[in-house]
């Protein structure tokens, strides 16, 4: 999407917003207690979730909000000390949560700097899992710019983390392919596929956000047929505000799904009402009931509404496989 395609939607929404101030329009009506969808249970069993250590403080207590043994990605942005990171990290492991953090090549000085910081997370959160992944600056703060050479390096295997996270692309990147093909893309999954069959840790793929199950679909099949194996953890973006999410997936460029909000945010009906993922999440929860060897394994949470309104989502929908480990 160009920047002149992504001007004009902002602005309509504020106008449909300033207009609809005085509409108020019958809550949908919530789904009646008991009636879990058995696919949307069995496919969000094991979840995953993301936090930044100024959200994670807004939580008082995760146990009360997540499955025991959630595994709790904590975003690295740009500025945050190491020190708040593995603060954050070692709060959620002492509630009991399995922690991975996010090694952002092109923030990571040297080699040094990211011995240091495993060496941290390891000593002071038990961490031994990890999401690499290139880093959203546009200049490298020192030696390191994309994931591959973090996982050149070594550290990892040498202090023998269990499991390597990376990126994945189901709407490609333009950042990584200008020219809107996904080739470069294409070819970096396959040398990480090849750097699983060496390392002994386990691999998987966590991708970005979407909002469109048909293409995501697609893209998992297509790289099952390539050889690409890797399990894919599905990103899948929480309850929020449409506004909100217009904001986030123009800004991470999420590409052809963006169109579902915007057909979406076209809509006066639905135009005041908070999105959920119920769609997206069902439609991929059916297609993977149906198909055993479906290649997304898990759903990876962006909480972008905030996290506890993403974790009461799951609480709601998701039956057995997301009761809080408070309540076990």
């Amino acid at each position: 999407m160009t920047p002149s395609d992504e001007t004009p939607l902002p602005a309509r929404l504020k106008e449909a917003v300033v207009s609809l101030l005085s509409f108020k329009k019958k809550k949908e009506a919530p789904v009646a207690s008991g009636t879990i969808n058995p696919d949307v249970e069995a496919f969000l069993k094991g979840y995953s979730i993301e936090v930044m250590p100024r959200t994670a403080e807004k939580v008082e207590n995760f146990r009360d909000l997540l499955p025991q043994g959630t595994r709790v990605y904590v975003a690295h942005i740009e500025g945050t000390p190491i020190e708040d990171m593995v603060a954050t990290a070692k709060r959620l492991a002492d509630e009991g949560y399995p922690v991975m953090p996010h090694f952002p090549a092109r923030i990571i000085k040297d080699q040094a700097t990211l011995a240091d910081w495993i060496a941290r997370y390891q000593g002071e959160a038990g961490v031994d899992q990890a999401l690499l992944l290139a880093g959203g600056v546009s200049q490298p703060h020192g030696d390191f710019h994309c994931s591959m050479q973090l996982m050149e390096s070594g550290e990892f295997d040498k202090a023998g983390f269990k499991r390597l996270h990376v990126a994945g692309h189901p709407e490609g990147n333009k950042d990584i392919d200008p020219d809107g093909s996904d080739k470069s893309v294409m070819d970096a999954l396959r040398w990480k596929q090849k750097f699983a069959e060496t390392t002994d840790a386990e691999m998987a793929l966590a991708t970005q956000f979407c909002f469109d199950a048909g293409p995501v679909i697609a893209w998992a099949d297509r790289l099952t047929a390539e050889g690409i194996t890797l399990p894919i953890h599905i990103g899948v973006a929480g309850p929020a505000k449409l506004q909100t999410l217009i904001k986030f997936a123009i800004a991470c460029g999420v590409g052809p799904s963006l169109k579902v909000l915007q057909k979406r945010a076209m809509d006066v009906s639905k135009l005041l009402l908070p999105y959920e993922p119920n769609e997206f999440i069902g439609q991929l929860a059916a297609h993977a009931a149906k198909t055993p060897d479906f290649n997304i394994k898990q759903v990876h949470f962006f909480p972008l509404g905030g996290i506890k309104t993403n974790a009461n989502w799951a609480i709601d929908n998701g039956g057995a496989s997301t009761v809080p480990a408070s309540k076990t």
